[in-house]
């Protein structure tokens, strides 16, 4: 992989963010079990949406692309009796396939590449033999199904993570008995699951949540539908912050009703005093004496990254804490932040569950290691337009698992990054 160069500047104007990640896997999937025609639009086609859109492919829908989106036939879904679902990098993507796949009664072997085949997966080794399904597996990927998925009651501590309880949520409905997910712990990333929900009301699939325990009619028909994708919050936020940090940024195309646990980003840069203007569809922020602020991450992980960025150009101390399962994304984004950040003079240390930092107005030239992960490239992007020099990162092409222009989009708002 290539190394970007980054160089101080500020990011002032407007930009329109990716269709949310998180959304259009979500409605890729439902229109695969709606078992009929669906149009999904708009959707960039990152590595982790091409991942899921080949997985359902996989499994016997057909997918075309259709000006800004798709058109998902999936008539022909569950036709095969054998299948190896590539998921590339995507923990979102294994994980919500391989109960929908065992639903189906596929045999399915899932296949990864870069960090994907090492992240756990222990919760279905576990819960799926239970339930008819066959689980082979040495840890990790490859892991292969065999069976089909039968109702019940499944118990989780919610403190795992939510990709396995959406992977559950989209194939519960399915079977012909009613099922009930019961988490034996308060649900973090509860704003995923909230989004899961909501997506699978769209197409006709309902699940009703007591007390913190989901309660699954079966035999639900999923039913095809235009779909419209909204904007990525957890893209925004980079943008958002690169405003507060260094300019006037505004971001359109997000939506302040969403259920994307991500768009707290406005209220955290709010309280790290940042100038916040927020409508329906979009947000402003311009740049702002920031302070230290403590941060709860348990609902947030995609965040801490940026935040950890935000905090050390804020006065004070920055501490974020309940972020322990960032350690299993695409890298160890608590280490890799760390030293990232550490590289180009910023202060910085971790705990054992999150980071805390000590704000100065600007950091050093220098070199930070990319970690092939798309979150700390462009968090470092950010973090380099109050740097005295020019700051290199490694890694630039992580970027396309989940927003392909982002250097397009940062340097058309001022930003110098080659």
């Amino acid at each position: 992989m290539s190394d970007v160069i980054l160089k101080s500047s500020s990011l002032c104007g407007r930009v329109t963010v990716p269709p949310s990640k998180s959304d259009v896997h979500r409605a890729i999937i439902c229109a695969a079990l709606a078992k009929g025609v669906s149009r999904i639009s708009p959707v960039a086609f990152s590595e982790d949406i091409s991942a899921t859109i080949d997985c359902i492919k996989a499994l016997g829908a057909e997918v075309t692309n259709d000006g800004d989106g798709i058109i998902v036939d999936s008539r022909k879904i569950f036709s095969v009796d054998k299948a190896v679902l590539d998921c590339r990098e995507s923990g979102s993507t294994v994980r919500f396939f391989i109960p929908v796949a065992a639903a189906g009664g596929v045999q399915a072997v899932f296949i990864g590449h870069g960090r994907l085949p090492e992240r756990p997966l222990n919760v279905y080794e576990e819960l799926l033999p239970k339930h008819g399904v066959k689980c082979i597996t040495e840890g990790g990927l490859p892991f292969e199904i065999k069976g089909n998925l039968t109702a019940g009651r499944y118990e989780l501590t919610g403190s795992i993570s939510s990709q396995f309880i959406t992977g559950l949520l989209f194939a519960l409905p399915t079977l012909s008995g009613e099922s009930v997910i019961h988490l034996t712990s308060p649900l973090q990333s509860k704003g995923y699951i909230d989004m899961t929900l909501d997506v699978m009301k769209r197409f006709g699939v309902v699940v009703e949540c007591t007390d913190g325990d989901y309660y699954i009619k079966g035999g639900q028909k999923y039913k095809p539908c235009e779909y419209k994708t909204e904007g990525d919050w957890s893209q925004a936020a980079f943008f958002l912050a690169g405003g507060a940090i260094s300019g006037d940024v505004t971001v359109e195309g997000v939506r302040r009703n969403s259920y994307q646990g991500d768009k707290e980003i406005v209220s955290l840069l709010k309280r790290f005093g940042a100038q916040i203007e927020q409508g329906d569809d979009y947000v402003t922020c311009r740049k702002s004496d920031l302070k230290g602020i403590d941060i709860d991450a348990a609902q947030i992980p995609d965040l801490v990254p940026i935040l950890a960025v935000c905090g050390a150009f804020a006065q004070g101390t920055t501490r974020i804490y309940n972020a322990q399962r960032v350690r299993l994304k695409e890298s160890d984004r608590l280490l890799a932040i760390s030293e990232g950040l550490t590289a180009i003079g910023a202060k910085i240390s971790q705990t054992s569950d999150g980071l805390v930092t000590e704000g100065s107005e600007i950091v050093s030239k220098g070199k930070a290691e990319g970690f092939n992960d798309h979150r700390i490239v462009m968090s470092m992007a950010i973090a380099a337009l109050r740097s005295t020099g020019e700051i290199t990162v490694t890694d630039r092409e992580s970027i396309a698992k989940s927003y392909p222009d982002f250097f397009e989009d940062y340097n058309s708002l001022g930003g110098k990054s080659v």
